[in-house]
This record gives C-alpha cells, structure tokens and sequence, in this order.
C-alpha cells in the first residue's frame, strides 16, 4: 500500500505542477524491481519485511557523487530491505520544497534557509527531519589571482553570479548576516558554468556555488580558487537535509523511519568507501549526463563531503543526520540574522531520527 500526502496549498500545487514538467520514469531505481509482500508473522511469530509502498525522492542537484549515499542505499538494497517497493531518485535542481510540500515527492533534499524560507512565506507544512551535511557547502568562489574574494567585505563592489531560485535566497542571507548593503553587490543571474570566471568579455567577479561540487572543477580547468564559505562566514546551517511533511511525520512515522535507516546505511557505505560511490554515480546513476562526470572529479568530491561536511565532532557523538540542540540553536540565529523568524521547532523534527539511532546503535 503507497501511503502518501495529498496536498496543500493551491500556489504550492502549481509550482510543483510545473517543476514536474519532463519528469520522466527513467529515475525509478532499482528498488522498484520487485514488490515485497506486505508485513506478516511467521510461526515463530518474527516479522517479515513490512510493506511501504513506493517513494519519490527529489534530489536538489543532477545524479552526482553528492547523493552516493543514496545511490548506495538503493544499489546495496537497503531501501527494498526497510519494505520500499520502489524508490525515485528525481534529479534537480527545482522547487524541491513546494513538490514535497504538495505530495508530488515524499522526501526532499533542501537546506535550512530554503526550508525555513518555504515556512514562513508559502506556510509549507515541512520538517526536516535529518541532515546529511552538518555543514553547508556553499561558497562565493573566484580567482586567487583576479577578485580574490575572502571576507564578506570583499564582496562590495563586485559582481556575483547567481542562480535563481533558492540560491538567490541564500547569497541575500550572507549579506543580511554581514550587514552588507545589497545595493553594493551587482548580482547577475547565471548558470551551473563556474567558467564564468574566466570566460567571455566581462568575466564575472564571483560565482555561488559548492566548496565539494564547482570549486572542484574550477581547480581542474588549472585555476587557482578563493574561497568565502558561507558556513564560516556568518551563515552556519545545514544542508542537504532530509525534509518531508508534517503529515507524513504524524500519520506515516514507519515510512519516515524506514527512509532514514535505509538512508543512514548508505552514507556510512559511501563514506566506508568513497570510491564506491563515486563509481556508482559515474557508472551507473548518472550514466549518460551531458557532459559526462568525470570520475576524478566525483571521486574529489565523495571524499570532500565525508571529510568536511558530513562526518563532524557532533556525528562522532551523536550520529549521522543528527542535529543536536546547539547546532539547531545556530541555525535558528542564522535564519533570524537573514530575516527569517522561525523556531526550531517549526524547522526541525528529528523524534523519529532519534528513534532510529536508539533501535539501530550499530548505526551510530
């Protein structure tokens, strides 16, 4: 049986709508092969695998190594083990948080800003209910030998590459944060194409983009990279967080539980093994991305995440996902420094996280 959501907001429901457009069923994984029986005793009175139906869910980049851990769950069948019958991994980038929001996708990868943006303007009725990345990834990058941007008051005066969407929300949180006049920055909405900052007529100055994803690349076009991290800059929040909503929390905690062991036992995979994941994404989930991924980047990039953003002093404690009071703290007065007044509890529901960890401790 596919318990699912059935909507919310009429504005949310047409956003989804579109952003569904040329979603193809190409993205159904592996998973979907084979539909487990639904949830019985034995004789011996144990348990079979219980029945939870089908999931979607909405990626917030292209089938890269960022998601290794999901193309591990779903390869080394943790997700069909937890009672999945089928699993969608649907590639961004798109409104992930008006399709989770409206049904169309049971998960979601987003991050705090985006999420608690989605709450307070659109009354989303999302959670986050677990975090991949402790630590964002998001950077203004240039070049060390043009705008050398690495203070926030290196921004003034330039002139930054963009993406719309969530993006722009986030570059408009690191000024807030910083106390930067907007009007000081030129923003110029652009692509996924780091070589902006070297190419054309009027390269641009600075470029939004991911410390584990386009600084990568500008470092393999021969280019020597600045960095301003968000996360050390004002800006401490998660990302890559888990969210679903209210109503799947409340009336479907099985399917909750069950997407994040399954989840939990593919990032410790991927992490055990970077190489692993990187394969998968090169060779098997994202086989056929124009242009191809190139295996020396994901590889960089398995390892930079688990190294940098995923596995901190807090998980060595807590475990992978967590988001301890203090972190949540953090990112409540980083939301409030962007303008964003929300609570942790209105952003954040980790009960069921919790739950999963004291069941599973070997998951720790």
């Amino acid at each position: 049986m596919n318990h699912r959501t059935t909507g919310a907001l009429a504005g949310i429901l047409l956003a989804a709508s579109a952003a569904l457009t040329g979603c193809g069923s190409d993205d159904t994984t592996k998973a979907a092969a084979e539909t487990p029986a639904p949830a019985s005793s034995d004789a011996a009175g144990s348990t079979s695998t219980p029945d939870l139906g089908a999931i979607n869910v909405q990626l917030s980049w292209i089938k890269n190594s960022e998601f290794a851990g999901e193309f591990e769950a779903d390869s080394q069948g943790f997700y069909k083990t937890a009672g999945f019958s089928g699993v969608t991994l649907t590639p961004g980038p798109t409104t992930t948080e008006a399709l989770v929001a409206s049904g169309k996708a049971t998960f979601g990868l987003s991050d705090a800003v985006a999420t608690a943006s989605a709450i307070t303007k659109s009354h989303a009725p999302i959670k986050i209910v677990g975090s991949i990345y402790q630590k964002n990834p998001f950077s203004i990058i240039s070049l060390a030998d043009k705008a050398n941007i690495t203070t926030p008051q290196d921004l003034v005066g330039k002139t930054i590459g963009v993406q719309t969407g969530g993006n722009v929300t986030l570059f408009n949180a690191l000024l807030a944060a910083n106390g930067i006049d907007p009007s000081s920055v030129t923003v110029v909405p652009t692509g996924y194409d780091p070589s902006v900052l070297w190419t054309g007529s009027k390269p641009l100055d600075g470029y939004f983009g991911y410390l584990t994803n386009e600084s990568i690349l500008v470092r393999d076009a021969g280019q020597k990279d600045a960095e301003l991290p968000l996360a050390d800059n004002g800006l401490p929040f998660v990302a890559d967080s888990i969210i679903t909503t209210t109503s799947e929390i409340q009336n479907h905690p099985d399917v909750v539980k069950g997407f994040l062991e399954a989840d939990l036992k593919g990032w410790k995979a991927a992490c055990a093994d970077p190489q692993g994941g990187a394969d998968l994404a090169v060779n098997t989930y994202g086989k056929g991305l124009k242009p191809a991924l190139e295996m020396s980047k994901e590889l960089a990039q398995a390892k930079a995440e688990c190294e940098e953003l995923i596995n901190t002093d807090e998980t060595k404690s807590n475990g992978l996902f967590t988001i301890s009071p203090a972190m949540a703290a953090a990112n409540i007065k980083t939301l409030a420094e962007a303008k964003i007044t929300i609570t942790a509890d209105q952003l954040f529901d980790t009960s069921l996280l919790d739950e999963v960890l004291s069941e599973n401790p070997d998951l720790k």
